[in-house]
């Protein structure tokens, strides 16, 4: 259905008058005449009656008006929902429990007036193909990885480093450790069920434990979090990392502790990524929130893989 037809037709059921349309729209009356026209002829009924005064609706047409007008907003809101500014801002945070997660959460509180559209995608890969065609404004992730550089066309830049804490149970060795020499934990089982071959996070991993010795077994099915911390405090030769910014719950009967990693402190590096020609307006307010309200720590005296952003 031409969807100028049926504007013209609600414009002119409204006016009674197609010279008055004519005005509205910046059309002339034969303009008017002929849109009106085609659409009657695809619906096949009669709109309208000429009368002295003007044109009056026909029955049929009284019928039509009410769902010609509700066409209309239907249109309205599909452009709208692919209109930058109008749309709303669609950023990959990985997962709900990570410090991405917060990030979004901070950044819709400074800015409630901005809707977000919030999504989870797996991997890289996915994200910056969602990205290059559209579908996504931006994704946080850790990059670049080895070997996989980004697209000419996707930016990137590093908004958060976060660093990792050893979560242990209390029957572990390290349990009373306020904080434990990253060298010190070779020799000590890492179990991180949720690594997956392949991923930025996978390939951060790999690097951390080829670089200082350390054991991180990824074996076993990944239940999720909560099967992870029932584990770890039930088995005093498990440990796992966590980001100090990860939000996890457990039953204080659990008695899980938090140990910070120094001397160097891993931290994993958040980054923001986006389509360079992108025209969203509130990407360009969260890329200024994101640099102005989180604090890049000193990177003295952390680690991060060589081939972080």
């Amino acid at each position: 259905m031409d969807f100028e037809a049926v504007r013209t037709f609600v414009a002119a059921a409204g006016a009674g008058q197609f010279q008055e349309v004519a005005a509205e729209l910046s059309i002339t009356q034969q303009a008017v005449s002929k849109r009106i026209a085609a659409l009657e002829r695809h619906l096949g009924v009669r709109l309208f009656t000429r009368t002295p005064r003007g044109a009056e609706l026909t029955i049929d047409g009284q019928a039509f008006l009410p769902h010609a007008r509700e066409l209309l907003r239907v249109a309205e809101r599909a452009v709208a929902s692919v209109s930058p500014g109008r749309r709303p801002l669609r950023v990959d945070v990985i997962a709900s429990r990570l410090a991405t997660s917060g990030l979004m959460r901070d950044f819709h509180r400074a800015y409630p007036a901005i809707d977000l559209d919030v999504v989870k995608l797996f991997d890289v890969e996915a994200a910056v193909e969602a990205i290059r065609s559209g579908v996504l404004d931006a994704s946080f992730r850790a990059v670049a990885m080895p070997g996989r550089p980004l697209p000419d066309d996707i930016a990137a830049v590093r908004v958060l480093d976060e660093p990792l804490q050893l979560l242990v149970g209390p029957g572990h060795a390290l349990a009373a450790a306020r904080s434990v020499p990253l060298a010190r934990l070779a020799g000590h089982r890492i179990w991180m069920p949720g690594i997956a071959p392949g991923t930025e996070w996978g390939a951060y991993y790999d690097a951390l434990a080829a670089e200082f010795g350390l054991t991180i077994e990824a074996t076993g099915p990944n239940f999720g979090s909560d099967a992870l911390l029932d584990t770890i405090a039930d088995t005093p030769a498990l440990a796992t990392f966590i980001g100090e910014l990860t939000r996890l719950v457990w039953p204080e009967s659990h008695g899980l502790r938090r140990v910070a990693v120094s001397g160097p402190m891993p931290v994993y590096p958040h980054a923001l990524l986006w389509h360079r020609d992108n025209p969203h307006p509130g990407l360009a307010t969260l890329r200024a929130h994101l640099t102005a309200a989180v604090a890049v720590p000193d990177r003295a005296g952390t680690w991060v893989p060589g081939w972080a952003l």
